[in-house]
């Protein structure tokens, strides 16, 4: 009898130690669909929030330089003109980009369909990608924002 007691208080230890590790692990394993594309496209809002300042500043930057490249002599303005092509070309994609952030953010419901599980699924794979080519608009135009602004002055 003594040697039964121990050993029920061991294995009544061990069942509750293997029951808390499986409640943590199901939490992850238990994630549906919808809540792991919502994840996906709330990261990619947050990113984009993220950057609109440094966005913004490379836009600010972008049009002064425009403005003293329109302001130089005649002669300095015409050896300038590859460069203005290129801060124009910048100014357009930057805009663009913030543009994009912001309409998406217009136009994303949260609560999109959340009565049907499928329209739901459907609603946030198509936010999913959206917000991709969003992050990729800023992306691209920061770095190129970058590589102009950095590499001229």
């Amino acid at each position: 009898m003594k040697n039964i007691f121990p050993l029920a208080v061991i294995l009544s230890i061990i069942l509750v130690i293997s029951c808390n590790e499986n409640d943590k692990g199901s939490g992850a394993a238990s994630r549906t669909r919808t809540d792991s594309l919502l994840n996906d496209v709330m990261d990619g809002h947050n990113f984009g929030m993220a950057k609109m300042g440094k966005l913004t500043r490379a836009e600010q930057t972008t049009r002064r330089l425009l403005d003293s490249l329109a302001k130089l002599p005649a002669k300095a303005r015409e050896a300038a003109e590859p460069l203005k092509v290129k801060l124009d070309s910048l100014q357009k994609e930057l805009s663009y980009a913030e543009f994009a952030m912001n309409k998406w953010m217009d136009e994303f419901n949260a609560d999109s369909a959340v009565d049907n599980p499928k329209d739901r699924i459907n609603y946030l794979e198509d936010e999913k990608i959206k917000i991709a080519k969003v992050k990729e608009a800023i992306l691209s135009s920061l770095q190129k924002a970058d590589s102009i602004i950095r590499g001229k002055f």
